[in-house]
């Protein structure tokens, strides 16, 4: 499915964090692999029983703000969730294609707004070890309004703080289920990220037009319009 945007119908672009703007391996390896282990010698028990027990707690809460939520982490699993972040922090990586595609962005007048479920917390270590926050005009956790990406609740929100105006908006993601929250609310373009995490094959969208870099859309982005 290829995407065809009108850019000059364009006044804001959405985009989230992880996956998205940053190598999505940081959380891949965070979640999946440090954590489990952390939580397995701290319990005595072995790596397969703490990589069944963390992935049950993981599926019991996805696609809401806890699961996204370092505090509750922290209490459900007795590990300082907030503490390991920072001490990762140097893992956190920008993709190649971001820059260039933000830059290209400011230069063509569009709002950059990042709209991501990361934890407070998680994105101020990321934005410490990027630099990322001086590539964008505003910066939205879903934890300030309450609700994650998938609850339409939070898009009014958004709407009410930001003024966007859906069908002037683009948003990029690499989770369907919330790029199919965002058409849902009326976001006129939803753009799924195919290849999130730079170490994992790419991945493809059912419902959703798939780009591998950003740096493909900027000759159209940054062509003048003929008088």
């Amino acid at each position: 499915m290829h995407l065809d945007i009108a850019w000059q119908e364009v006044d804001t672009v959405l985009l989230d964090m992880d996956g998205t703007l940053l190598d999505l391996a940081f959380d891949n390896y965070f979640w999946q692999t440090l954590v489990p282990e952390t939580y397995g010698e701290q319990q005595g028990i072995s790596p397969a029983e703490a990589q069944a027990f963390i992935r049950s707690q993981y599926s019991a809460v996805q696609h809401t703000l806890n699961w996204y939520c370092l505090d509750y982490w922290s209490e459900r699993l007795g590990l300082d969730i907030c503490a390991m972040t920072t001490a990762q922090g140097p893992r956190a990586v920008l993709r190649e294609d971001t820059l260039p595609f933000l830059d290209a962005l400011k230069a063509s007048g569009k709002r950059r707004i990042l709209l991501t479920n990361a934890h407070p917390h998680n994105l101020a270590v990321k934005l410490e070890h990027t630099g990322l926050a001086s590539h964008l005009d505003l910066l939205l956790s879903t934890h300030t309004f309450g609700y994650p990406k998938e609850d339409q609740r939070l898009w009014h929100a958004v709407k009410e703080e930001t003024g966007l105006q859906p069908e002037r908006t683009l948003f990029i993601d690499d989770s369907e289920p919330i790029l199919d929250s965002a058409a849902r609310f009326g976001i006129r373009y939803c753009l799924g990220v195919t290849n999130p995490d730079s170490g994992l094959a790419e991945k493809s969208y059912l419902r959703h037009p798939g780009l591998n870099d950003y740096r493909q859309m900027i000759p159209s982005l940054t062509v003048k319009e003929t008088p």
